[in-house]
């Protein structure tokens, strides 16, 4: 009888982990909705390019069975299926994966995060509007994988370097920024953007936060009538456009007379995934750069203009001035 009962004992802490494993989750998404598992998750499939850099730095790589594309990042996200994009999802795929949750963002088309609660697959919506936010994504995604060990040090992790940021930027003298998404159509950020966020941290004043538009387009008339100080444009790999040079039409836009025209690196401030805070520490250094730049040329650096136009800001002119297209202050999201 002592023999067995020690067999039974060792087969019940055998079971231990499993069982702690198969304990219900739960997590509230950025729509305020509870979603409740009865496991942890074991099959996801990511609905947008920072979710799946969530669920990775989360520590739920591996139970990641489909992707949106474009996924790019980690690497081993290249590898997996994809199943569709921000303007149609392949339901048909969707369901062969046969995912126990999906991770979305709010900006897929419209009525594709009802369908997919309509087919029984729990949808977590992912939104964060400000750096913090992504750390608690961490955690919740980590909870609903059963992950929360790796998800909460993660999280942890980017705190800590939000901190630190927070701490150098404090008392940072404000300077207005227009933050250039796409030239034409013009776009740029709304006040309840991440970016926006992340330029209120290192001291910049977005001239559109009173936009509510997540990414509205603009006139080039609303850019010069803002006079934004320095002009940030996010493209892939911080490559520098040429359209971010042809602010320099306007000699007397205080961000070119100050040499304020920079570029960052959209793969780190255009996805709301752990790598958002490097992103941040590269916009705040920028914006440092361009306050130095400010006081070497304020006031007299301001070149003058014509006596008809004494600001050195050509108004509105249509197609001299202004891409095809492009309405004043008209929102939408691309």
């Amino acid at each position: 009888m002592g023999a067995a009962l020690r067999r039974l004992c060792a087969l019940a802490l055998i079971a231990l982990p499993a069982a702690a494993d198969a304990a219900p989750v739960a997590a509230v998404d950025a729509t305020g909705h509870r979603i409740e598992l009865a496991s942890p998750a074991e099959r996801i499939v990511s609905l947008a390019p920072h979710a799946t850099e969530l669920l990775f730095a989360a520590g739920a790589g591996a139970r990641v069975v489909g992707v949106l594309a474009p996924a790019d990042f980690p690497s081993e996200a290249k590898a997996l299926p994809r199943v569709g994009d921000s303007a149609r999802l392949d339901f048909e795929r969707i369901l062969a994966l046969k995912p126990d949750l999906a991770v979305a963002w709010p900006y897929l088309a419209a009525g594709q995060i009802e369908r997919l609660r309509a087919l029984s697959i729990p949808v977590f919506v992912s939104d964060p509007r400000t750096p913090g936010a992504i750390a608690d994504d961490l955690e919740a995604l980590g909870a609903l994988a059963g992950t929360s060990s790796t998800a909460v040090r993660a999280a942890a992790a980017l705190r800590l370097r939000l901190a630190a940021l927070e701490r150098r930027e404090r008392g940072s003298a404000k300077i207005t920024v227009f933050y250039e998404i796409w030239p034409a159509p013009l776009y740029t950020i709304g006040g309840r953007h991440l970016i926006s966020a992340a330029l209120d941290l290192c001291g910049g004043e977005n001239v559109f936060a009173r936009l509510a538009m997540p990414a509205p387009q603009v006139g080039i008339e609303d850019v010069l009538a803002a006079l934004p100080e320095a002009i940030l444009f996010g493209t892939d790999d911080a490559v520098r456009p040429d359209a971010l040079d042809d602010w320099r039409r306007w000699p007397a836009l205080p961000a070119v007379a100050y040499g304020n025209l920079f570029v960052v690196d959209a793969n780190l401030l255009h996805r709301a995934g752990p790598r958002f805070i490097a992103g941040t520490e590269a916009l705040c250094a920028a914006l440092d750069t361009a306050r130095t730049n400010r006081s070497r040329q304020a006031p007299s650096g301001r070149k003058q203009g014509s006596a008809s136009d004494p600001d050195g800001l050509e108004r509105y002119s249509g197609a001299n001035t202004a891409p095809r297209g492009v309405d004043s202050a008209r929102s939408a999201t691309p």
